[in-house]
């Protein structure tokens, strides 16, 4: 059996069509939980559902605490849902912080088709429903990771106390080069998440976390991000050694997060 160009270019051309359409599998690792779940935390806490624009439903947990400081809006990564990465309110209200947690559609219970757009404007639904609440002054937004992409465009719309990244990335496609050096990411990605453009347009202090270890976001591509960011404005800690999932092990985050929250 002789294979010819033609059809060597073919079978490229369907596998880049594969890789292109169900690439939300590569990206996106949600856990979906039923409407009726029962969640359980050591901190009071609120269930509220935003309606969006296209009728989807997004969930979301307010933690609250006596008499706070303000309210930190926490956009997660890219697995699980509001189920495990709720505990992490733990680490933020002992400094007298409201937490409020957003699941992105098709995580835990929120509804909807998840694009870029989508997930932007769900970001801005949550930032809005606080401002109803709390000043600007007192709102900081936290991304993590993949939720780094959704923080920094927050942040640059709007006018919060700070911004505070962990894990983040330069763009998207600086990330998704790491892990598929192999294929035409910038071609194929239906998600840019360009937060080399919007950290540039960012007035609010700025604060960022970085591994030098880390697996999954390469400690350059943050630094580089950092480097976009106004340097008045702008603290980079390094964090020797650290990984991914592991940096508020170290004395150094946990030191330099309470001097951001005290």
């Amino acid at each position: 059996m002789v294979i010819t160009g033609a059809v060597v270019l073919s079978f490229i051309f369907i596998l880049l069509g594969v890789i292109y359409n169900f690439q939300d599998r590569l990206i996106f690792f949600p856990e979906k939980l039923p409407h009726d779940y029962r969640f359980s935390f050591a901190n009071p806490f609120q269930e509220l559902f935003f309606k969006a624009s296209d009728g989807a439903e997004i969930h979301a947990l307010h933690f609250r605490v006596k008499e706070p400081k303000g309210v930190i809006l926490y956009f997660h990564g890219n697995a699980g849902s509001l189920r495990t990465w709720g505990y992490l309110a733990e680490e933020y209200t002992p400094y007298h912080y409201d937490v409020f947690m957003v699941d992105y559609r098709g995580f835990g219970k929120s509804t909807g088709i998840r694009t870029e757009a989508a997930l932007h404007k769900d970001a801005q639904l949550a930032y809005q429903h606080l401002v109803q609440e709390y000043e600007e002054s007192k709102i900081i937004v936290f991304g993590r990771s993949l939720g780094t992409g959704i923080a920094v465009l927050v942040a640059a719309q709007n006018q919060p106390k700070c911004l505070i990244l962990e894990t983040p990335f330069f763009n998207f496609a600086d990330v998704a080069k790491t892990h598929y050096s192999f294929l035409p990411v910038t071609l194929l990605l239906k998600y840019a998440f360009r937060s080399d453009e919007w950290i540039q347009k960012v007035n609010c202090p700025i604060y960022i976390f970085h591994g030098t270890s880390d697996n999954v976001v390469p400690y350059p591509s943050g630094e580089k991000l950092a480097q976009l960011a106004d340097p008045a404005k702008t603290k980079f800690i390094t964090i020797q050694n650290g990984n991914h999932n592991d940096l508020s092990n170290f004395r150094q985050y946990q030191q330099v997060l309470q001097a951001i929250l005290e």
